[in-house]
């Protein structure tokens, strides 16, 4: 797995996971911190021609810098409560279902890390995964959000109602977010950019939410709809 950049790769940094070898480009004066806090976490630092970096970033902008590190490590829905649970806090969880845009699962995880989400579920099939092309859309914030990879998003639903938690369906013709409450343990289902949150997964929410909107265009780019109601949960938990 690559972090390219120096956003994602500063972000790596500052988290706990391990990096096995540091790409920097020869002659790179200004990732001297960037390479000073790599070694100190016992990464290998090689100094690489611009055609090396170019070759690993495979047509991406990598600035200079290429972070190498395991695959990426995915939770489980009880690591994302139990996130909750040891932070004093009511649960805040993300159900994509089936965000296929490596691009919005890169801003969606951007968005969830600044918003305080306590974690992330994605399916495992016909879901974009987390790679490097997500990380460097998440400007490394994917290297901070727990996200958890399950079979099935019906099931996590239904565990996360067993366990208490209001789970919302984000689509047209629901309540409006303004008017909804989201003070207690509470999980929005964000649908896939053609087709919205399936039926069936609609029907086992406990609510459907949805954003005014006053244009023309009846729909919302997933990770702008996504960015929109995350921050009113946080307006109306946090700033009352």
């Amino acid at each position: 797995m690559l972090s390219i950049g120096k956003n994602a790769v500063r972000e790596l940094l500052d988290s706990d996971k391990k990096i096995n070898k540091l790409y920097v480009l020869k002659g790179a004066h200004d990732l001297d911190k960037i390479v000073e806090g790599a070694r100190s976490k016992g990464a290998r630092v090689e100094f690489s021609d611009k055609k090396v970096l170019d070759k690993l970033a495979g047509g991406l902008r990598h600035q200079g810098v290429i972070a190498e590190t395991s695959d990426f490590e995915y939770c489980t829905l009880d690591d994302i409560l139990l996130t909750a649970k040891n932070r004093g806090e009511k649960a805040f969880i993300l159900l994509l279902d089936g965000i296929e845009d490596p691009h919005n699962l890169g801003s969606i995880l951007r968005v969830a890390e600044c918003a305080g989400v306590h974690g992330v579920v994605i399916p495992a099939r016909r879901s974009a995964s987390v790679n490097e092309t997500v990380i460097r859309i998440s400007a490394g914030a994917a290297n901070h959000v727990a996200v958890a990879k399950v079979g099935n998003i019906n099931d996590a639903i239904r565990k996360l109602k067993d366990e208490f938690v209001n789970v919302c369906c984000a689509d047209m013709g629901g309540e409006s977010i303004y008017d909804a409450h989201f003070d207690e343990d509470t999980a929005i289902v964000i649908g896939s950019e053609g087709f919205g949150v399936k039926e069936l997964t609609a029907k086992l929410c406990d609510k459907t939410v949805a954003i005014p909107q006053r244009g023309k265009v009846n729909s919302l780019n997933a990770s702008v709809a996504c960015g929109i109601i995350c921050y009113e949960v946080v307006r109306q938990r946090y700033n009352k």
